[in-house]
């Protein structure tokens, strides 16, 4: 018998044993999207909020932070300004592309990962904020039990923290993570594979190989 995958994210994979790892709770600040020149987005999550608003959103293009993100926006009829690898640092170098005169809008969550927008901000970036929704680890994860062969796909910084709250990683676990923000989540002493592409599908192949 195989040993089992569980996938620690919000998204499914057929193959695998699904924990959501976050609650979320989509929230609606007052937005004037007609003051911006292009949104940023970092989160599937945001597509989900978006679709509160009226549809002046969608005349803004977006700088999305994956495929997998600017696909979740493609569906609700957002237009992409261009798609980054995966990585914050990666944002910035696309954002600095444009005059410093652009107005952006990032939508984000209660708490993120990565400071590319304070490190823009600095250099004269004019960047503006905005809190769309906010999560909590899940009572899933909390009330978890692993099997001690089993494969580990954490697919985020925010799936391992809430993981690693009330449950322990051990040397029989195998340990898949999307990309070097959730590797850095994970503690120093835990060896991991890193998917060379940074989308779930690509997690859980490397997985069934192992």
């Amino acid at each position: 018998m195989p040993e089992p995958i569980y996938l620690f994210s919000i998204s499914k994979h057929p193959d695998t044993i699904n924990i959501n790892s976050l609650d979320i709770t989509i929230l609606k600040p007052n937005i004037n999207f007609s003051e911006y020149d292009y949104l940023v987005v970092t989160s599937k999550q945001v597509a989900v909020a978006l679709e509160q608003y009226p549809p002046e959103y969608k005349k803004k293009e977006v700088l999305a932070i994956s495929s997998a993100t600017a696909d979740s926006l493609k569906k609700i009829g957002c237009n992409i300004l261009e798609v980054g690898s995966g990585y914050g640092d990666n944002l910035s170098d696309l954002i600095e592309k444009y005059p410093k005169s652009t107005k952006w809008l990032y939508l984000r969550a209660k708490k993120v990962a990565s400071n590319f927008v304070q490190e823009r901000v600095q250099k004269g970036f004019l960047i503006d904020e905005a809190i769309i929704y906010e999560s909590k680890c899940s009572k899933q994860i909390e009330k978890l039990s692993i099997a001690i062969d089993a494969t580990l796909i954490f697919t985020s910084p925010s799936s391992v923290k809430c993981f690693m709250q009330t449950n322990v990683l051990l040397k029989t676990h195998n340990i898949i993570v999307i990309g070097e923000s959730t590797k850095k989540a994970l503690p120093f002493s835990v060896n991991c594979q890193v998917s060379k592409i940074m989308n779930i599908n690509a997690c859980v192949e490397l997985a069934k190989k192992i």
